[in-house]
């Protein structure tokens, strides 16, 4: 049986400045993203995070679920209030944040358009869903993170061919609270980063295993099919569809065909 989060140890491992300093913890809940949603409302400051050790109704990208038994993952949503210039490299930090935690775990990710982080046999180990709100006057960016740590998902029909897990990969538990804390130090790093002026989607285009690959792209739209040729400024998937045609794809989700 997985162990509950240890918010002491988790404390103790904690290198930021702000990010996580300010945490609601909620050993179940429907999702984090509700607490950090009704806590930024009534004025959250910047890094305040929102972590569960269960959620009962997690989502994901296009409305999908996403599944977070008990004491077995990291489910959290980080409250941010970015300035104008840091807002479009905030969906490009997640992933990168969530690499290098993994990475230090001992785990090699790759990352997906847009912001899927991959491992294996590139199969889905962590995904990220942002959402903007107004308070205030003022954006509110919601940074919604699910990294699957020490859970089998060949329990779970729907994703035992397309998920991982840091406990599948190395073939022993993961340190969720290890985890936990380097991820939250590498977007305090690299969200500071971004605000000085840093080129984050250069370290971000340069992570992505979908260009040049042939892909599908699903978005609200319809769907388009071609070769990713690149990302521009603001991260958006250019496809070159088989009749020559560059498409731009700003939002969606993206399957990359063998």
């Amino acid at each position: 049986m997985n162990a509950p989060f240890d918010l002491t140890r988790f404390n103790a491992l904690l290198q930021t400045r702000s990010f996580g300093q300010n945490l609601m913890f909620e050993a179940t809940t429907t999702s984090t993203m509700d607490i950090a949603r009704d806590a930024a409302m009534h004025g959250a400051p910047e890094g305040t995070l929102a972590l569960a050790d269960e959620q009962t109704a997690g989502r994901g990208r296009l409305g999908r679920g996403w599944i977070t038994p008990p004491a077995a993952n990291l489910a959290s949503t980080l409250v941010l209030r970015p300035r104008a210039p840091v807002m479009r490299a905030i969906a490009m930090i997640a992933p990168l944040a969530i690499a290098a935690a993994v990475e230090a775990a001992g785990v090699r990710c790759a990352l997906k358009w847009p912001n899927d982080v991959l491992a294996g046999d590139e199969k889905k180990l962590a995904g990220v869903l942002i959402e903007t709100l107004s308070s205030g006057g003022a954006a509110v960016v919601l940074v919604g993170a699910g990294i699957n740590v020490n859970f089998d998902p060949r329990g779970h029909a729907e994703i035992r061919d397309i998920a991982t897990s840091v406990r599948a990969e190395l073939g022993r538990d993961g340190d969720r609270e290890a985890i936990l804390a380097a991820y939250l130090r590498a977007f305090e790093d690299l969200y500071a980063a971004a605000d000085a002026g840093d080129d984050i989607r250069a370290r971000w285009r340069d992570r992505l295993i979908t260009l040049g690959r042939e892909v599908t792209a699903t978005t609200p739209a319809g769907s388009v099919e071609g070769v990713a040729e690149d990302v521009d400024d603001d991260g958006s998937l250019i496809i070159r569809t088989p009749a020559g045609a560059r498409v731009t794809v700003e939002a969606g989700d993206v399957t990359l065909r063998r």
